[in-house]
C-alpha cells in the first residue's frame, strides 16, 4: 500500500505502533515512525480538542515520557516550543523514531480510557501528526493487552496484517476512534451495509431486537439522503452503571449507555434515540457541514454560529425517526416534542442569548456551564430542536404537505457535499430553506436565530392543527426561586432563577438556609411545603448563613413562571391542517 505523497514532503511516510504495558495503570504506549525526512527540523503537534466536542481540552496535558531517536548514524534531539509543540532535530536522519506514554482514564465518547479490561481510544488524544502533513496517510498497527482479543474500529484493514489499519490522512485517523479488548460484537446489515456493534461492559441488551430497531433507524434516516458515503459502519458502546452520551465520526460513533436499562421502555427508546441521533451526524455535520468544521485545524478553536444546524436539527430528528419507524407512538412523539418545548421555554437564558451565539460560543459556554448558565444561556442542541420544528412546519404548510425539511437537507446535501465537497455558509443554507419552502425566512432569522425574540411557538403548531396547552396557565403559585440541595446537614443554594424571589431580593448561590419564618428547612421539599401555603406578594423571612456569618433576608414572593406544556388536536382542525400533520407525523 502506497503511504507516500508527491509533493513538498515527498517520500515521507508515518505509522503508529499503540501498545499496553501497564492497562492497569491506565496508559497507552505509542511509538510513532516518520521516514523520509528531508528536513532539518519538524515539528510535531498533539490536537487540543476532538471534532464534534467543541471545547479545548488540552490533550498533551496527558503526554509523557516523551523521546526521539534518529534512526541513523546521528543522534536527533527534541525541544517543546508550546503546550501541544515538540520540535525534533534531525540531525540529519531521515527517519525519527518517536516515543510516548499517554495516561488515559477520563470516562467519556470524547476522551481516552484505559484499565485491565479494555482500551478505548480517542484518536485526537492519542495520536500526533507532523505539522503541515495532515494530508499524509497513516498505518496503525495495535498490539492488544494479554488476553485481549479483538479491535473495533471504523479505520479500514490492512489485509495479512492483523489488527494493522489504514488511515488515507490525519482527518480519517483523528475521526476513527479504537476500542481494544474483549467487546461483545454482534452485527446487522442496513441501506446495503455491514453495521457492527460492539458493546463493553455487559448489559441486558438484546441482540435481535437491537439488529432489528437500530437497522429500521438506518433505513429510515437513508431515506432522507438515498447516499451511503460508507461501505462499513461501527458502533462502539460502553455500557456502564450510569452512562450516557454520544460522539459521531466518520464512518462510526461512540455511544454511553446504562447496562441494566435496556429492559425498560424509557431506558431502551433513550438509547435507540442517541443511536438515532449520532447515525443522523452520518450526513448532518460529517459531511454537509458548516464551512468551518472541516477541513479542521486541531491546535485552536473553529468557530461556527451554525452549530443550531448541525447538532439542533440531528437532536430533531434523533426522536422524529423513532416516531417514523413506529418505535414512538404519535402521542408519545408529541410528549418527547412537549418536553422539548418546555426546557426551551422554562430556561431563562432563552431570552438572552440567541442561537446564534450560542453556536459561536460553545468553545467558552457550553462544556462549562456554572451555577448561572441557564439564566444567561440556551443550548443550541435545545433551541436549535425546536427550530427545525417550527422550519419543518413552516415548509410543509406553505407547500401543501409536498416538502419539509427533509427535502432542504437533501438539496443541501447533494450540493454542498456531493456536488461541491465543501462547507456551507449560514446565508447559504437560508437561501437554499427558502427555495426549497417557497418563502422567506427574514423574520424567523432575525428573531429566532440572530435574536433572542420569544418562539410563538402556538403559531406555528396550528400549521397542524395542534393546540400547545400550559397546564400550569392561570395559576398564580408563589415561588422562592432557588433550587437548594442538602449536605452534610446543611441546606445549600445550588441555583437562583433570573428576575425570580431570590434573584431580585438578594439570596445568593452557596447560602445556607436554615429557617423561613422560624420555621427549621432541611430540604427542597420543606421550602417548597412552607411557600405553598403563602401567596404572591406575602413577605417571608429568610433566616441563612453567608460565609460563616448569620442573617435575616425579608423577601417579597414573585409567581412561579415555569409552564408544564402539552400537546393536543385542535376539535376543529381544517383539511389543511389535517394534511400537515399527516406529513409531519407519518400517520
Amino acid at each position: 500500500m502506497l503511504l507516500s505523497v508527491n509533493n513538498a514532503e515527498a517520500k515521507t511516510e508515518i505509522s503508529f505502533e499503540v501498545s499496553f504495558s501497564e492497562p492497569n495503570a491506565h496508559y497507552v504506549d505509542v511509538k510513532m515512525n516518520i521516514s523520509g525526512v528531508a528536513s532539518d527540523s519538524i515539528d510535531v503537534k498533539m490536537p487540543v480538542w476532538a471534532p464534534g466536542s467543541y471545547l479545548i481540552r488540552e490533550f498533551s496535558k496527558n503526554i509523557e515520557q516523551f523521546d526521539v531517536k534518529g534512526i541513523g548514524q546521528n543522534t536527533a534531539s527534541y525541544k517543546k516550543i508550546d503546550k501541544n509543540t515538540w520540535r525534533i532535530a534531525t540531525a540529519g536522519n531521515q527517519r525519527i523514531e518517536v516515543t510516548y506514554k499517554v495516561y488515559a482514564f477520563e470516562v467519556s465518547v470524547r476522551t481516552s480510557f484505559v484499565d485491565a479490561s479494555h482500551a478505548f481510544l480517542s484518536p485526537t488524544g492519542v495520536f500526533m501528526y507532523v505539522d503541515g502533513m495532515l494530508q499524509l496517510p497513516s498505518i496503525v498497527t495495535v498490539r492488544p493487552h494479554q488476553g485481549w482479543t479483538k479491535v473495533s474500529t471504523g479505520l479500514e484493514p490492512v489485509k495479512g496484517k492483523p489488527f494493522t489499519y489504514y488511515a488515507s490522512d490525519f482527518d480519517v485517523l483523528f475521526d476513527s476512534p479504537i476500542e481494544v479488548g474483549n467487546q461483545d460484537i454482534f452485527e446487522f446489515t442496513a441501506a446495503g451495509i455491514k453495521h457492527e456493534v460492539a458493546m463493553y461492559g455487559g448489559g441486558n441488551y438484546d441482540k435481535a431486537k437491537l439488529s432489528v430497531d437500530m437497522a429500521k433507524i438506518v433505513e429510515s434516516q437513508m431515506s432522507i439522503f438515498r447516499d451511503m458515503p460508507n461501505k462499513r459502519y461501527v458502533f462502539i458502546v460502553h455500557n456502564f452503571q450510569s452512562g450516557g452520551g454520544g460522539l459521531e465520526h466518520l464512518n462510526s460513533t461512540v455511544l454511553g449507555a446504562s447496562r441494566d436499562a435496556y429492559n425498560t421502555e424509557k431506558g431502551y427508546k433513550g438509547f435507540l434515540s442517541l443511536v438515532a441521533h449520532e447515525y443522523f451526524h452520518l450526513w448532518n455535520v460529517k459531511r454537509l457541514r458548516p464551512a468551518a468544521l472541516g477541513p479542521f485545524d486541531y491546535s485552536k478553536e473553529n468557530y461556527t454560529t451554525d452549530l443550531w444546524i448541525s447538532e439542533g436539527f440531528t437532536a430533531y430528528y434523533d426522536n422524529l425517526i423513532l416516531r417514523r419507524t413506529g418505535i414512538y407512538s404519535p402521542e408519545a412523539y408529541l410528549n418527547v416534542l412537549s418536553s422539548d418545548i418546555e426546557t426551551v421555554s422554562n430556561q431563562p437564558g432563552a431570552g438572552i442569548q440567541p442561537v446564534a451565539e450560542s453556536s459561536f460560543d460553545a468553545w467558552i459556554k457550553y462544556y462549562r456551564p456554572n451555577e448561572n448558565s441557564k439564566n444567561t444561556g440556551i443550548s443550541y442542541y435545545n433551541k436549535g430542536a425546536v427550530l427545525g420544528m417550527i422550519l419543518d412546519l413552516e415548509i410543509i404548510n406553505a407547500t401543501k404537505g409536498t416538502k419539509g425539511l427533509d427535502d432542504v437537507l437533501k438539496a443541501m446535501y447533494d450540493e454542498y457535499f456531493l456536488k461541491q465537497n465543501r462547507g456551507f455558509t449560514s446565508g447559504e443554507f437560508k437561501t437554499m430553506a427558502e427555495k426549497v419552502g417557497g418563502i422567506s425566512l427574514d423574520n424567523f432569522y432575525n428573531e429566532y436565530v440572530y435574536k433572542a425574540a420569544p418562539i410563538k411557538f402556538q403559531v406555528h403548531l396550528d400549521h397542524a392543527g395542534l393546540v400547545l396547552v400550559d397546564e400550569y396557565a392561570g395559576l398564580n403559585t408563589p415561588s422562592l426561586g432557588l433550587t437548594a440541595s442538602s449536605k452534610d446537614g446543611k441546606l445549600s443554594v445550588l441555583s437562583v432563577t433570573r428576575a425570580g424571589t431570590a434573584w431580585t431580593d438578594g439570596i445568593s448561590v452557596n447560602d445556607e438556609i436554615i429557617a423561613i419564618n422560624g420555621n427549621r428547612i432541611s430540604d427542597q421539599t420543606g421550602i417548597e411545603r412552607l411557600i405553598a401555603n403563602k401567596r404572591v406578594g406575602d413577605k417571608v423571612d429568610v433566616l441563612l448563613s453567608r460565609d460563616g456569618l448569620v442573617r435575616i433576608l425579608s423577601v417579597t414572593l414573585k409567581k412561579e413562571n415555569k409552564g408544564k406544556f402539552r400537546i393536543e388536536a385542535a376539535k376543529d382542525a381544517s383539511t389543511q391542517q389535517f394534511a400537515v400533520r399527516k406529513k409531519w407525523l407519518n400517520l
